[in-house]
């Protein structure tokens, strides 16, 4: 059950970009097509994941019995920009289409403060579920970071589907492009909000 929670929660109720305002830089240069939406959103997932998994065990057995804790965000920024050159090379050779539609916006991975963000988050807050506030065990992470990274996929591939629709309607001249754009998510957030009375 707590496992669910932690999934609901994560998705819906405090959602990375529509919630944390984690992430928005890509989420707003991506979400043109749905395509490359969907295809940033897989790299970001898979990042987000292996990321806060490595980060979880370096803190966990590295940083804390060594009292180097000081040292998190430096050695998480590490690990992240190593994982998304290994995302890169592997795309590269995968996926060279998606590799060239993904453009500039794949090595921004590194700088993107949703993966940064989870990785502290899962180490530093207390999280509470049935009442009582915990830090999350290695199990828990895991879910934590990879139902959080679905629900970013799913905030930006809803939004690309969103901004595809717009471009196709007859939007006024002071609304077109970014304007209709920071609007549509503003409207998003709000559904979003919706989901806070379930857990």
């Amino acid at each position: 059950m707590e496992y669910l929670l932690i999934i609901i929660s994560a998705i819906f109720v405090n959602n990375i970009v529509l919630a944390q305002f984690l992430g928005i830089c890509p989420f707003l240069g991506v979400s043109n097509k749905l395509s490359t939406a969907s295809g940033m959103s897989l790299a970001v997932c898979f990042v987000i994941t292996l990321a806060t998994v490595v980060t979880y065990l370096i803190n966990q057995y590295l940083l804390v019995p060594f009292g180097l804790t000081f040292l998190q965000t430096i050695a998480f920024i590490l690990v992240i920009a190593a994982l998304v050159q290994m995302v890169e090379i592997v795309l590269k050779k995968v996926s060279p289409s998606l590799y060239q539609a993904l453009g500039i916006f794949l090595p921004l991975i590194t700088t993107n403060c949703a993966v940064l963000g989870v990785a502290i988050n899962v180490v530093t807050k207390q999280f509470t579920f049935g009442g009582e506030a915990h830090m999350l065990n290695l199990g828990e992470a895991t879910v934590y970071a990879f139902a959080t990274s679905l629900g970013y996929g799913l905030a930006m591939v809803l939004f690309a589907g969103i901004r595809e629709h717009l471009a196709l309607n007859d939007v006024p001249k002071a609304f077109k492009g970014l304007p209709i754009a920071m609007i549509s998510v503003g409207i998003m957030a709000l559904a979003f909000l919706g989901f806070s009375g379930i857990v």
